[in-house]
């Protein structure tokens, strides 16, 4: 990796080696980007395009690929949660996180019903399966795995392990990657419902795919070092590391 060419090398003896191998300190921090990380003068913002790389980025803004990793010391939300995905990458990703079906149960006594282990059927679909964990906040079941429950609601049975059966309606049945992650208001906060009786009209349900791409997209907007300063401060960065 470029980045680390510049790095100070040292000796160090790994277990019960002898021999001492020698490698660059990756340990080494330098603070000149830092400095400057809220510098109008310096810096301007940046939207990524779709599928560009951080190499690609950097040929885009300076005509080379040796600036990339000027991104990440910039921008704090891209060194810990990473570049952005592509559209395509992002909805194969969700998918994997989140594999299983959601059940909406707007009824007071959820609670003490239907609990994780329990198997519940659809009296309609005819589907089944195992449920691996609640969200009583949302009035939902998460059922393991991608079951064909009723859309559009349906009785559920299910026996507890006592082995009396149980009964509650669904009002939605939908794949967990949509189902709902949180509801806000019209000034986009994050509010509270009451989960036996659902959102209201008043309120915008926002699903964890929606989440996901709001994330994605929040890491598109970056700060970038202005093309006149790039090689100033990159040779300002390089001179601190070796020192």
């Amino acid at each position: 990796m470029l980045y680390f060419n510049d790095f100070p090398k040292l000796q160090y003896k790994f277990g019960n080696e002898t021999d001492a191998t020698i490698f660059q300190d990756i340990s080494i921090y330098s603070d000149v980007v830092d400095q400057i990380k809220d510098s109008i003068s310096l810096l301007n913002l940046h939207t990524i395009q779709e599928g560009f790389r951080p190499d690609q980025v950097s040929i885009q803004l300076y005509g080379t690929s040796l600036y990339y990793w000027t991104f990440y010391l910039l921008n704090d939300n891209i060194r810990q949660q990473g570049w952005p995905l592509t559209r395509h990458e992002l909805e194969v990703y969700i998918r994997k996180v989140f594999p299983n079906t959601v059940l909406t149960i707007r009824d007071t006594n959820l609670p003490i019903k239907f609990k994780v282990g329990q198997s519940v059927s659809g009296g309609t679909s005819g589907a089944s399966g195992k449920i691996i964990k609640r969200n009583l906040d949302l009035g939902q079941i998460f059922v393991e795995g991608d079951v064909g429950f009723s859309q559009g609601g349906e009785l559920l049975t299910s026996v507890n392990s006592s082995g009396i059966s149980e009964t509650l309606s669904s009002v939605s049945s939908s794949k967990e990657y949509l189902a709902a992650s949180h509801y806000i208001d019209g000034s986009s906060n994050i509010v509270d419902i009451d989960p036996a009786s659902g959102p209201g009209a008043l309120l915008t349900e926002k699903t964890n795919e929606d989440v996901y791409f709001a994330t994605n997209e929040s890491l598109r907007q970056i700060k970038i070092i202005r093309p006149s300063q790039i090689t100033n401060i990159s040779t300002s960065f390089k001179r601190s590391v070796r020192g």
